[in-house]
């Protein structure tokens, strides 16, 4: 059995910290398959982060030159957002009800973040805010499973757990949105080199390990320790994922 979404969803907000040390960021190349997907820059854009946790995407959006809000519903994310984000817009709220006129917005991102919306009620609302032409954007980081090494850590995850946490892929988490919108997609590959220490952390600030328990969270983050270093002697994970892309462009009115 899964703890209930919403527990789940708000779990973050105790380990915010830990979520905005040890998540991986996204690749460069992802916004750049934004922009193609889009057939538009996201410098000078207006864009509503939608589930914007602590920031990841949010900071990168900006960098790009886009103007950017964040939207984050939870009070200990956005806590630690304002803490390192303390001049970029952050509203109170979340993709089922966005406090924004319609029209208002070139993109409506999603950073790891859309599963946790009804999509029943996020899907108008993306449509609503976005203008003519503009796009909702959603995306994942995805642990690469065509590693050998990855695909047995997420097999002990599942005996851990009880449930495959893996199994929420793209394709089941947008299986209503794709009825009501025409999505384009785009996989970028990309890897970093983190010490073991940092791996675990990321690990244990996913939400099924948030509600399982400090108690089993530690064991099982020890005996993984344990199994990681047959793989990693020196003691540093080479990650590798798959950020994995869906854009849908909201129809010209006209």
């Amino acid at each position: 059995m899964t703890a209930a979404p919403s527990r789940r969803a708000h779990s973050f907000n105790a380990a915010a910290a830990q979520y905005a040390a040890h998540r991986p960021s996204y690749p460069p190349a992802l916004f750049d398959a934004v922009e193609n997907l889009a057939g538009r820059p996201l410098t000078g854009a207006r864009v509503l982060d939608v589930g914007a946790g602590t920031g990841i995407a949010t900071t990168l959006l900006a960098d790009r030159g886009a103007h950017v809000v964040a939207v984050e519903p939870g009070e200990g994310m956005a806590r630690e957002f304002r803490r390192t984000l303390p001049t970029v817009p952050l509203v109170r709220g979340d993709g089922d009800s966005l406090p924004f006129a319609d029209g208002s917005a070139d993109f409506v991102t999603y950073a790891q973040a859309w599963h946790w919306t009804d999509q029943e009620r996020s899907v108008p609302e993306a449509v609503r805010v976005l203008r003519p032409g503009g796009a909702l954007a959603l995306w994942w980081n995805i642990a690469d499973p065509e590693l050998e090494w990855i695909a047995a850590q997420d097999a002990r995850i599942a005996r851990c757990l009880g449930f495959d946490d893996g199994a929420q892929r793209t394709a089941d988490r947008t299986s209503e949105l794709t009825k009501a919108l025409d999505f384009r997609r785009d996989r970028v590959r990309w890897s970093r080199r983190i010490p073991l220490d940092s791996h675990l952390a990321n690990i244990g600030s996913h939400s099924a390990f948030l509600v399982l328990g400090a108690e089993r969270t530690a064991a099982f983050l020890a005996e993984e320790r344990t199994e990681l270093l047959k793989v990693f002697p020196d003691g540093m994970a080479q990650e590798s994922y798959v950020t994995d892309l869906l854009l849908a462009t909201r129809p010209d009115d006209s």
